[in-house]
């Protein structure tokens, strides 16, 4: 079945939040604990309302339901959500610059079924329209094989301090397109 894809509304905003909880809650178990993923829900996954702003997130439906969400940026932020004290709303040069893949998150009920690369092939040709010629993306342990698949390569895990007390890995990955 074909799911339809759309740009994401500020009006779409407390869905999407209420799925990205639900997606890393379930589909992150298996690579991290309970404790890191509420902990990384506070800061380094969730929704950057920005992206909705510059029409740069997507979010996929089944009968108008949201079911997956996810998108690229010409910012210089790299991942986070709203509360990231780290961002950097600075706009980058497609012709020097890698535009980011940012904030990928499947329903588990709809997980591999190819939505994650609907999501995927959806951002790369608007990052190419917007004349970017290089992605990258810091990917979540169970999100490396869907980016793997897309050829994206990385396979260095750093370390990201949610706080003073608690870490999680990520793989920072890039693709030449």
């Amino acid at each position: 079945m074909k799911y339809p894809i759309r740009i994401a509304l500020l009006c779409d905003r407390a869905t999407i939040t209420t799925l990205i909880k639900k997606s890393v809650r379930i589909l992150a178990l298996p690579y991290y604990t309970a404790e890191q993923i509420e902990g990384a829900l506070e800061t380094a996954w969730g929704l950057d309302t920005q992206l909705i702003k510059d029409q740069s997130y997507f979010v996929v439906e089944d009968n108008g339901k949201i079911i997956a969400s996810g998108g690229w940026s010409f910012r210089k932020t790299l991942f986070g959500n709203n509360n990231e004290s780290g961002r950097d709303p600075h706009k980058l040069d497609p012709k020097k610059d890698y535009a980011k893949i940012r904030a990928f998150f499947i329903d588990p009920d709809y997980s591999r079924q190819g939505i994650g690369s609907l999501i995927m092939t959806h951002c790369q040709q608007a990052a190419v329209d917007k004349g970017f010629t290089k992605l990258e993306l810091m990917s979540t342990l169970p999100g490396k094989p869907l980016y793997e698949y897309h050829g994206f390569k990385g396979e260095k895990i750093v370390e990201y301090n949610i706080n003073e007390h608690l870490s999680i890995d990520f793989v920072p990955m890039l693709k030449l397109l």
